[in-house]
């Protein structure tokens, strides 16, 4: 199979109906024009609905790998492309409220209100709606009987997380397929979730057809999951809205976290998407040292550089050719260059750049620095460290994590430490979560 990545700029892709008759967010209407841009996003619906293989796709969080949530085939092209386990719940993506309302509405009636004429949309979700929608939340809603969507998208659950993306080429991507679209993030399962078309093709080259390029995304974390038909309403998985800002919405001022940041092997189904398994992690072993581990504030500690590198050196002896370490340092706040490691001057300076983003701004560039790695008792030199700083500020942290990871990982290093950030503020806590989610070890 071979993968194609098309090119689509969001430029006049469609807008939302603004009539004065018209609900918000009621209807998308696709761009009537015959651009470039559309005919690509025709071409990608006309396969979405015909072929059984997923198409990668971006939104503000990650790329997502869609495919029809209705068609059980369709679907199960993302558990073999992702190579994803089958019981992991999918998120699925709707264009407007329109299509929200026909997914509630069960198989064997067409009435987008119950019986005695309320909405199915539950009020408890319409504030967060009216906030937060397009955007990175999925709510948590109960799945008719019969469900439109194939039972493979919720894993046996009786209900299903639903979002609307805002990015514009998603949400005219799923009205021309004219179906909510089931789309986790377009990775290899386990791997850091993908933040630009390249990083959809490095895991999953030769498994999918058609990855549509809107270049890098914005938010760079996935959405924030919650379940409002409980009391007090959950936090399924921290993301791009954060706990205060759910508060600060009717109904959702008691809204507690009903989540755990460490991997959920083994236990009963998940709730919903990112809640069991390991998940979000390099191929490289990954050292966090938490923001509130106080004898980490000036870098890694020695304790875990000299482990590494014994351990490292007995490999070397019982692999003969086994190449010196190399290190990943990836700071945040505080830490230094190097992280407190012993190494010589920085000589190489590399900036990777990841592209424009979907608004048509300029993204944030990762800066790759190469130094050597000096032994703690000799000062010769053992190997390479490299340095990335991802920004000081919890946004451009988020934006920059997963791209830090794969970087490194990229680049083949054998040890990722890690500078975390506090998870008390705007969207840290879902920083924190795919961080501790991608350790092999945690220092707090």
């Amino acid at each position: 199979m071979t993968t194609r990545i098309l090119r689509v700029p969001e430029r006049e892709l469609g807008n939302f109906n603004e009539d004065k008759d018209q609900e918000k967010l009621g209807l998308w209407e696709v761009s009537r024009s015959q651009s470039p841009s559309i005919e690509i996003l025709r071409e990608a619906a006309d396969y979405l609905k015909t072929k059984d293989t997923p198409v990668a796709f971006p939104t503000e969080t990650v790329y997502g790998l869609g495919a029809d949530a209705t068609r059980s085939a369709a679907v199960r092209g993302i558990y073999t492309a992702k190579m994803r386990p089958s019981d992991n719940p999918l998120i699925i993506h709707i264009s407007d409220l329109e299509m929200l309302r026909k997914v509630l509405t069960p198989d064997n009636t067409t009435n987008g209100t119950t019986d005695n004429g309320h909405d199915r949309i539950p009020e408890i979700y319409k504030p967060l709606i009216e906030r937060f929608w397009p955007g990175p939340l999925t709510i948590l809603l109960p799945n008719p009987t019969p469900s439109k969507l194939a039972p493979e998208v919720t894993a046996g659950l009786k209900t299903f997380g639903v979002r609307m993306p805002k990015s514009p080429l998603a949400l005219s991507l799923i009205k021309l397929t004219g179906a909510p679209l089931a789309a986790p993030s377009a990775n290899a399962s386990t791997k850091p979730s993908p933040t630009t078309a390249e990083h959809v093709l490095d895991d999953l080259n030769g498994r999918i057809e058609l990855i549509l390029d809107g270049g890098p995304c914005l938010v760079g974390v996935e959405s924030t999951v919650v379940d409002g038909l409980c009391d007090p309403p959950l936090i399924l998985r921290p993301g791009g809205v954060s706990i205060d800002e759910l508060r600060s919405c009717t109904g959702w001022e008691k809204v507690e976290k009903g989540y755990k940041d460490q991997s959920e092997m083994g236990k009963s189904a998940p709730r919903a998407p990112g809640m069991k398994y390991k998940h979000y992690s390099p191929k490289a072993k990954v050292v966090l040292y938490e923001a509130t581990f106080a004898d980490a504030k000036g870098g890694v500690q020695p304790q875990d550089i000299e482990t590494f590198i014994k351990d490292h050196q007995s490999q070397q002896i019982a692999e003969s050719g086994c190449e010196g370490p190399q290190i990943g340092i990836i700071r945040t706040r505080h830490w230094r260059p190097g992280a407190g490691l012993p190494c010589g001057d920085f000589k190489k300076r590399e900036a990777v750049k990841t592209g424009v983003s979907q608004d048509n701004q300029e993204t944030p560039e990762l800066d790759v620095e190469e130094a050597e790695l000096y032994d703690t008792t000799s000062g010769a030199s053992i190997g390479k460290l490299l340095d990335v700083s991802i920004g000081a500020d919890t946004r451009s942290i988020a934006q920059g994590l997963f791209s830090a990871l794969r970087e490194l990982d990229r680049r083949g290093v054998d040890m990722i430490f890690v500078e975390g950030t506090v998870d008390d503020e705007d969207i840290g806590a879902a920083v924190m979560n795919r961080l501790r989610k991608a350790a092999s070890q945690i220092r707090s």
